[in-house]
């Protein structure tokens, strides 16, 4: 059998269980997309974007239930990782499979940086305050309001291009 693309190891782990959960799937998702042959390209691409949309929305409403400060630069990430994925996904269906081996090479460099930097962040974040997915998280809710309202975040505020990312087009406003 062949090596997989991208290996889970602790060093993408980030002593938080439900997002470790979702990463170690979506490393195997990714395996297994790049193992594919070019005639279950198609599907295995629509499986991983499913994927991919619910593991960014996870992070995505956790953000958005504390208020996390740079919450915009991390969602800008996500929404442009899957402009780039759906975008593949159209062209693998017309037939550009290539297009396919080519995404996965570049999703197995990425998906370190963003898990140990953005991802890394969140997730000390929410050990800080005290966010437990799933828990009742009102004290945690607290803690990140009055800590929000104590200092601004550091590096990446709205309006800024500081990260990388512009703000939202309108406060609320979700992709």
């Amino acid at each position: 059998m062949n090596k997989p693309l991208l290996e889970w190891s602790e060093a993408l782990a980030l002593d938080q269980q439900t997002m470790d959960d979702t990463h170690r799937e979506f490393v195997e998702l990714l395996n297994r997309v790049a193992a594919l042959p070019d005639n279950e390209l198609l599907a295995g691409l629509d499986d991983f974007i499913k994927h991919t949309e619910e593991h960014f929305g996870q992070e995505e409403r956790w953000m958005q239930e504390f208020a996390f400060p740079p919450a915009h630069c991390h969602q800008g990430e996500h929404a442009n990782v899957l402009e780039v994925i759906r975008e593949v996904r159209k062209r693998v269906a017309d037939g550009q499979v290539q297009l396919g081996k080519t995404l996965t090479d570049a999703l197995a460099e990425w998906f370190p940086q963003h898990a140990g930097s953005m991802d890394a962040i969140l997730a000390l974040y929410m050990k800080q305050i005290g966010y437990v997915p799933g828990a009742d998280n009102s004290a945690a809710i607290a803690v990140a309001a009055a800590a929000n309202a104590a200092q601004a975040a550091p590096g990446c505020s709205p309006g800024a291009d500081a990260c990388g990312h512009g703000a939202p087009a309108e406060a609320g406003q979700q992709s």
